[in-house]
């Protein structure tokens, strides 16, 4: 592209524009503006034409007709070499770059005290009618929404004499339609969801920004990549920083959100979450994080192998020298690691650690997606845990009970369906996961047990949805299961409690299902 002589800027989000216009000015580059943004930079000594200067045209209605004029968008939109005679003849100077970002509508939005009216203000038309212009004619204008950009553009106006290559203009017009396509997505989702008076509008737009190409995805023959949120969770595999180890793949990314998910879950204590193809195999509280990962291995030392550990607390020494003596292991996560466990787990290259920084439950209003052929299924995150708390047998529960059933119920909720926990003294016996029959899921979770040498009998049992039928309690009392806690709700609730009185069995209800396919 030519060299760049008129810059006009008009940003809403101010960070770093005096200095950039600054820069500008000292090039000999002549800078337009607008409203606000004009009176920032004339009150830090840059050297300003007001856009209403420029066209003879005032600013009118509060700011919302200003740049929309054909002396900005002529200029703008004008070819070089094409278009000159045009506009020479109607008095319309090239404009060379534009610098624009818009009115703060998703912030707005996410103010929960922002009225109809507050949002509907600040729907910017001038600047994504400005970026359009200007990113559709990129290979005569630059266009610059992000200021994170402005200092790569600086050093290349530096190096190339005021130039910027092609390369960087075709990535700038990429970078702002994306920009202004996820603006356009956040309107567009707020009026259909306005209008239908529902969670979700009568389409559904949303954008990710990609992290990482991957070497392949849950299978070699398999592409895949990495998109992450605009504004990801700040606890979120998305934003959890990886310290040492090969990339991540695209199993240890889900894998490793289903951990970390899992163990944010538990804040009463150190916990260790170790996961397996999706499914927590592993769960346990402890006095320190080596306790919590020794209770947790043990619950299925065979399905560890290759597994996810994720903790709640500051991963010490002692916990990685055991884990890396006793097992193999894809992916630690932790908030946060001491230098020596550093020093140790250095010694173990491949090993990935990703810190995720304090762990708190998570409660954010998020959605889940699901695609299938020809659409996808979209629902809100299961952030709750339970609805009530209905002892509805004749036994009572103890509080030990109580506590590991609230224990067993918390792991349940990340087991794949059909789900069914063991548990006693905070840690996981057996886990039953992703089989057809509830009563089969609770025959491989008493399997897995015995394979580990651990004691089902006097455990507690938590299933993700309700028994439709007795049997599921009388395999249960025939391992030893002292008391149950499931969602209810079945037509057949009074049998499944009147077997539970029979075997002496305490049942808690939930009043809330946990499924996970």
């Amino acid at each position: 592209m030519p060299s760049i002589k008129r810059v006009l800027i008009s940003v809403s989000d101010k960070s770093g524009i005096i200095e950039f216009a600054n820069f500008l000015n000292k090039k000999g580059i002549e800078i337009l503006s607008t409203g606000g943004t004009a009176e920032l930079l004339r009150n830090n000594n840059v050297d300003v034409m007001e856009v209403s200067d420029y066209t003879e045209f005032p600013e009118m209605m509060n700011g919302r007709v200003k740049t929309l004029h054909p002396k900005i968008y002529g200029g703008i939109l004008g070819r070089r070499g094409v278009d000159n005679e045009t506009m020479e003849v109607n008095g319309i100077d090239e404009i060379d770059m534009v610098v624009v970002n818009l009115y703060p509508f998703e912030e707005t939005l996410a103010d929960k005290e922002s009225s109809h009216e507050d949002l509907i203000e600040k729907i910017d038309i001038g600047g994504p009618t400005m970026i359009r212009a200007a990113a559709k004619n990129y290979n005569d204008v630059a266009v610059v929404i992000d200021p994170k950009d402005y200092n790569d553009i600086k050093e290349e106006l530096e190096k190339n004499e005021g130039v910027l290559s092609s390369k960087t203009c075709f990535k700038l017009a990429r970078k702002s339609f994306e920009h202004s396509a996820r603006y356009d997505d956040s309107i567009a989702n707020y009026f259909g969801a306005k209008e239908t008076k529902k969670s979700f509008g009568s389409t559904f737009n949303i954008q990710y920004q990609l992290k990482e190409q991957m070497r392949y995805g849950e299978n070699p023959h398999q592409n895949a990549a990495f998109y992450i949120q605009k504004y990801p969770d700040a606890l979120s595999i998305a934003n959890a920083r990886q310290i040492q180890g090969k990339e991540l793949s695209f199993n240890n990314i889900a894998d490793a959100d289903a951990a970390l998910e899992c163990v944010r879950q538990f804040n009463e204590g150190p916990a260790c979450v170790i996961v397996k193809h999706g499914n927590p195999c592993g769960v346990a509280l402890g006095k320190d994080c080596l306790e919590a990962y020794r209770k947790a291995y043990s619950t299925d030392p065979e399905s560890s192998f290759g597994g996810i550990i994720a903790f709640n607390r500051e991963l010490e020494e002692q916990t990685v020298k055991e884990i890396l003596d006793q097992q193999f292991v894809e992916v630690i996560i932790a908030p946060s690691i001491t230098d020596r466990s550093v020093a140790y787990l250095s010694k173990k290259k491949n090993i990935r650690f990703l810190q995720c920084g304090k762990l708190e439950p998570n409660n954010k209003n998020d959605i889940e997606i699901k695609h299938v052929n020809g659409g996808i299924l979209v629902q809100d995150t299961n952030n709750l845990l339970y609805k009530h708390l209905e002892i509805v047998t004749d036994v009572q529960p103890t509080d030990s009970q109580m506590q590991d059933l609230l224990f067993s119920w918390r792991v349940a909720k990340f087991v794949k369906s059909n789900a069914i926990v063991y548990a006693k003294g905070s840690m996981t016996i057996g886990v039953g996961a992703g089989q057809m029959s509830r009563v089969n899921s609770a025959r491989i979770a008493a399997i897995k047990a015995e394979h580990a040498k651990l004691e089902v009998k006097k455990s507690v049992m938590a299933s993700d949805a309700f028994f439709p039928f007795r049997d599921g309690i009388d395999n249960a009392a025939e391992v030893g299961i002292e008391a149950i806690i499931q969602p209810g709700g079945s037509m057949k609730d009074k049998e499944v409690i009147a077997a539970a009185n029979e075997h002496n069995i305490a049942m808690v209800f939930t009043g809330m299902r946990h499924f996970k396919h």
